[in-house]
């Protein structure tokens, strides 16, 4: 039921069922599970911004085990961490600094309160999503492998609540989206009506529900007994949230969403490459020769996505009157950092570790795809002070633009079976 070009774009469905589950998936994955992309630093003991009946969620399944110190690479978890040759250039800034008499000491209390007020305004000023301070204690490593997003059995009423504020209030919502909201549903109504800025974050969001429904359906909890627990796929749940007939129409948009958020994150893949090619990254983890074979792995990827010849064309995006673009380009970026906080809501803690990690991705996705002169104008050695990715960052962008090339691939694994009961 899904077939054929994407709307706003040059792209169609067969194109990109082709290229992701035959020439990237399975390298990509085998990537995804290297140390340095499984560790992943979350604070899930963050309270929710805007409720306070939060239904905690009680199962076993919805439980997220976080890294003893022992099973975490030392090269990810040290405070010596030596990120990239800009984390060495800074140090030696500093001592030099503080060699020539640094003039830090003479500074008020109060004034240095602000000066760090504004450096972390500075940090975040271009940033889509409200990230977590890893610092802080309650930030914890978790292995990614060993936490799958997968279907936990839970149905407690923040899931619902939690969507509706998203659609509802951070969607730049057409007129015509349907109420209420169904909580099996992955973005309601259509998006006409709207600019091709409102449009295509409508869609992203979209896009990033019916992904994250895909993952559900595709590891479902099938048996739960006392001998043993058994995920799979359930063909009834991805009928019901995807269907065509079953969801009036909607289901098959629902799915073209989720491809038009695949060509967003793989068009910032393909624009940030210089980033990554740079001599001066490494994906450090303590493993001189893993960190190697794994930047050369990346690099593999990255040069395969940017040969995808059918990339979204981003140039139409905030091109109008500058002072309009400039504000809308604010609201887009306020209303994602504001959806990015209510993934703090959620009552499952593994859902609330997928939903956290890969909000941050799409939002590093935004940030790169916003940040086209910054990277043009990157140093080819020594610190980027104008662009620059955390490893959090990383890691995030990566996964997340994981889960949406797993969702195409499992696509085709419900066709599949479809096609065998039918």
């Amino acid at each position: 039921q899904v077939s054929g070009y994407l709307d706003d774009c040059t792209c169609d469905v067969e194109t990109i069922d082709k290229f992701n589950n035959y020439r990237l998936f399975p390298r990509l994955q085998k990537l995804l599970e290297s140390d340095y992309f499984r560790y992943y630093k979350v604070n899930l003991k963050r309270p929710c911004p805007f409720w306070n009946d939060i239904s905690q969620c009680g199962r076993r399944d919805c439980a997220v085990k976080p890294c003893h110190s022992d099973e975490v690479p030392d090269g990810i978890k040290s405070a010596s961490y030596k990120y990239s040759e800009e984390a060495n250039s800074l140090i030696e800034e500093c001592e030099q600094a503080e060699r020539l008499g640094a003039v830090d000491e003479s500074l008020s209390e109060e004034t240095q309160k602000a000066v760090l007020q504004w450096t972390k305004h500075d940090d975040s000023s271009d940033n889509f999503c409200e990230v977590d301070d890893i610092q802080s204690p309650d930030a914890e490593y978790v292995d990614l492998l060993l936490n799958p997003e997968r279907y936990t059995g839970y149905k407690g009423p923040d899931a619902w609540k939690i969507w509706n504020v998203i659609y509802e209030e951070n969607c730049f919502k057409p007129q015509t989206i349907k109420r209420p909201l169904n909580p099996l549903a992955s973005g309601q109504g259509k998006s006409e009506g709207l600019c091709v800025e409102k449009r295509a974050f409508y869609r992203l969001i979209s896009g990033l529900h019916a992904s994250i429904n895909v993952h559900l359906s595709a590891r479902y909890l099938l048996q739960d007994t006392w001998l043993e627990k058994k995920w799979g796929h359930n063909i009834t749940e991805f009928q019901q949230r995807f269907d065509g007939i079953l969801t009036e129409g909607e289901g098959p948009r629902r799915l073209k969403n989720l491809y038009f958020l695949y060509l967003i994150e793989l068009r910032a893949l393909s624009k940030v490459v210089p980033f990554f090619e740079r001599p001066d990254f490494q994906l450090f983890t303590g493993n001189k020769d893993q960190d190697a074979e794994n930047k050369m792995l990346l690099l593999e990827i990255l040069h395969e996505i940017k040969s995808f010849p059918l990339h979204f064309d981003e140039n139409s995006f905030f091109a109008g009157n500058k002072k309009e673009a400039n504000k809308l380009k604010e609201d887009f970026r306020l209303h994602f950092r504001n959806i990015s906080r209510i993934m703090d809501c959620v009552g499952c803690l593994k859902c609330r570790l997928w939903g956290k990690l890969q909000t941050q991705g799409l939002g590093t996705a935004l940030k790169i795809l916003f940040s086209e002169k910054l990277i043009a104008n990157m140093p080819e050695s020594g610190p980027s002070y104008e662009f620059h990715l955390t490893r959090q960052e990383i890691v995030s962008l990566f996964n997340a633009f994981g889960r949406i090339s797993t969702s195409v691939k499992e696509l085709e694994n419900f066709r599949n079976l479809l096609q065998n009961i039918h």
